[in-house]
């Protein structure tokens, strides 16, 4: 083949993406220069036609989720692929697969994108896992798994990670995540952004989408594919079983899950059922639905240690700002209610997409940002009185969105500060997604924390992860940042970590991090 230059595959690629067809094999070039023209734009796959790797989810102490989608050329329309296809997999109980405890054939088929989902039953609690698929005389790369754990458990670790804008960096703090002993990983929504081009590469961007703003199944497929592009995301999801929440931009900025007119629904539901395709989530609907219609929200439990709540902050929410408004619905609401008066004797950890905390930009002044919590005034006033009254204890939110680090002291009412203390918030630093300024973060910094009493640190220059230890008796995060996300291979080390102790509300800093650099942290 004619080889080439990265510009003019970028231009290729913009060009057939403005065109809004089948980015890149409607710019004239053949599968080869496809996959060329992929590398320009940072993306590089998995031999055909496992491009897009493997994965597992929603462990459990008798199984666990796997996950894969076959996609020989990644990035186009559609796959040159029968309707359906068999695919096999194994479990084994070591990496050379030769342990086989449970085999079996399902079907890819083309109504969902060629994806795999195999929920596997019948396996021992607490157990590390090997696994992998083959279909059309080829095989995967091998991923590795684990189930929870039953009865009483003396320690778990686990990451959280979020906000991964493709075009911002290279996923380092994936990398990083992947090499991590760890027993899980949470990912707290922004996963893919939908948005078009941002130009600009390789001066202000590593690469950038493949095309236009995203709308259906087939746009959002491609965006998806791309994003599995970076082999470090590929590594992460083979390394470890994921838990999954969403936020707004895996269907589009700020969307309120019940509003919005026909072409919105037609859009979302175009989101969804691609964001199922590419995840290795368990479906609340299994065979009763031949479309997903994904149930995030659930409740699973680590042994005796820890309690772990996915909530799902889009599909049901209402405007921000009614005197009304909901964020959860009416049907989720209950249901969390529920788990709280019927909470177990354990550390209960709230996987949540967006800043439960309230966050004021300067002292008596507005809310920063309605989108998150503090557009739902009422309903966090009724949910967190609820944990109060019921007392629930030992309660920790962790939460993503915001590009930076925080810690908050949680309260039934932020605006009483004699208002007791009934958990700590922990939201996480971006993986890649482009915080603010320096300046702004210095200057901001001590105006957010003489604003909000309860606000106990922020560091908002750094990118990266957060890695959680547990055991009986404390709570610990450890903030994990990386070096450069300009650089695929740049260091992990840790920022700081902060403590909370069992039956004690409240955080408090490792004394030998204390000295690490923040733009403000409370004495």
């Amino acid at each position: 083949m004619t080889r080439l230059d990265r510009r003019g595959l970028l231009k290729a690629a913009g060009a057939a993406g403005a065109l809004g067809v089948a980015w890149p094999l409607a710019a004239g070039l053949s599968p080869a220069q496809a996959l060329e023209a992929a590398r320009a734009l940072g993306a590089e796959y998995d031999p055909a036609p496992f491009t897009l790797g493997v994965a597992s989810g929603d462990p459990q102490a008798s199984g666990v989720l796997l996950w894969t989608r076959l996609a020989p050329e990644p990035l186009a329309a559609e796959q040159k692929l029968p309707e359906i296809v068999e695919v096999d997999w194994v479990v084994a109980t070591d990496p050379g697969l030769r342990s086989v405890v449970a085999r079996g054939t399902t079907t890819a088929s083309a109504t969902l994108g060629h994806s795999v989902h195999v929920p596997v039953h019948g396996l021992r609690p607490g157990t590390r896992y090997w696994y992998a698929f083959k279909a059309l005389g080829r095989r995967s790369r091998i991923g590795r798994t684990r189930t929870a754990p039953a009865g009483r458990v003396a320690s778990v670790r686990f990451a959280t990670a979020n906000c991964q804008a493709f075009h911002d960096g290279f996923y380092a703090a994936q990398r990083g995540i992947a090499r991590e002993n760890v027993d899980f990983v949470i990912h707290l929504g922004d996963y893919i952004y939908e948005h078009g081009q941002v130009g600009g590469v390789p001066a202000d961007h590593v690469r950038d989408h493949e095309g236009p703003s995203v709308f259906t199944v087939a746009d959002y497929r491609r965006r998806h594919a791309l994003y599995k592009g970076d082999p470090s995301l590929r590594e992460a999801h083979a390394a470890h079983p994921w838990f999954l929440t969403w936020d707004d931009h895996e269907v589009v900025n700020d969307y309120s899950g019940t509003g919005g007119g026909a072409p919105f629904m037609q859009r979302r539901a175009a989101a969804y059922q691609a964001w199922y395709e590419n995840m290795p989530h368990r479906d609340g609907a299994g065979a009763a639905s031949a479309l997903p219609d994904p149930e995030i929200h659930r409740v699973r439990r680590w042994g005796d240690l820890l309690e772990l709540t996915v909530l799902d902050l889009r599909s049901y929410r209402s405007a921000q700002n009614l005197a009304d408004g909901t964020i959860l619905g009416a049907a989720q609401k209950a249901w969390l209610k529920q788990n709280v008066d019927r909470a177990p004797d354990s550390w209960h950890v709230w996987a949540n997409s967006i800043m439960l905390s309230q966050l004021r930009g300067r002292p008596g002044g507005s809310y920063m940002f309605t989108d998150q919590w503090d557009g739902f005034l009422a309903e966090r006033k009724e949910v967190l009185g609820h944990v109060h009254r019921a007392g629930m204890e030992d309660l920790v939110v962790l939460t993503g969105d915001w590009h930076s680090a925080f810690v908050d002291d949680i309260r039934p009412d932020f605006d009483d500060v004699s208002s007791p203390v009934i958990g700590t918030e922990f939201t996480a630093h971006s993986v890649t997604s482009g915080a603010y300024s320096a300046d702004w973060n210095a200057q901001n910094g001590p105006v957010m924390g003489a604003a909000n009493p309860h606000l106990k640190y922020f560091e908002g220059n750094r990118y990266g992860y957060d890695v959680h230890e547990v055991t009986p008796e404390r709570f610990s995060t450890h903030m994990r940042v990386i070096g450069d996300r300009r650089d695929p291979a740049s260091g992990v080390t840790t920022l700081t970590t902060f403590h909370v102790d069992r039956g004690r509300a409240g955080s408090y800093e490792d004394p030998a991090t204390r000295n690490s650099p923040a733009q403000y942290r409370r004495d």
